[in-house]
């Protein structure tokens, strides 16, 4: 999901709740605070010797251990009147993927994506997933298979 895509739907459900499902089933307590938006550019280069360049927002979600009684979710105007607050200070790209950081005693940190958003009555339930790595480099060069492309010893980078 774009930042822009994410941002309209906070603002289009300004009075709901904001939960995020980070694993099936589980969600980011009550207590959590927006504690970082990071505007990302990354420049890389693939075991194929491809460049790329892509442009990402992290959010970073914690839950404050002082608020563990807290019940009340962050509600969708609260979290946009965070990002618009971020986006004066350091514009975000409308047009970059938005992920979220998050780790709790149970669930490794890891960057997640949107993966869906249900609206209710109540809520906007931000379904996040764990991305998987894959060999970039398998769909531009044309080899017999694709460990050669990513794996063996005559691919240009590894």
């Amino acid at each position: 999901m774009k930042t822009q895509e994410f941002l309209g739907l906070l603002e289009t459900h300004p009075t709901k709740s904001v939960l995020f499902e980070y694993t099936k089933g589980k969600t980011v307590a009550p207590n959590y605070h927006i504690t970082e938006v990071k505007n990302i550019m990354v420049e890389s280069v693939d075991c194929g010797a491809g460049t790329d360049f892509w442009r990402e927002t992290v959010v970073q979600l914690w839950e404050s251990p002082k608020e563990k009684n807290r019940t009340e979710y962050m509600t969708a105007q609260k979290a946009t009147d965070i990002f618009k607050r971020v986006s004066s200070m350091k514009r975000m790209q409308p047009d970059a993927e938005i992920k979220f950081e998050y780790s709790n005693p149970n669930f490794h940190t890891a960057q997640l994506f949107v993966d869906n958003v249900i609206a209710d009555e109540e809520y906007l339930l931000v379904q996040l997933a764990i991305e998987k790595t894959d060999c970039k480099a398998k769909i531009s060069v044309e080899t017999n298979t694709e460990e050669e492309v990513c794996c063996s010893p005559k691919s240009a980078c590894c």
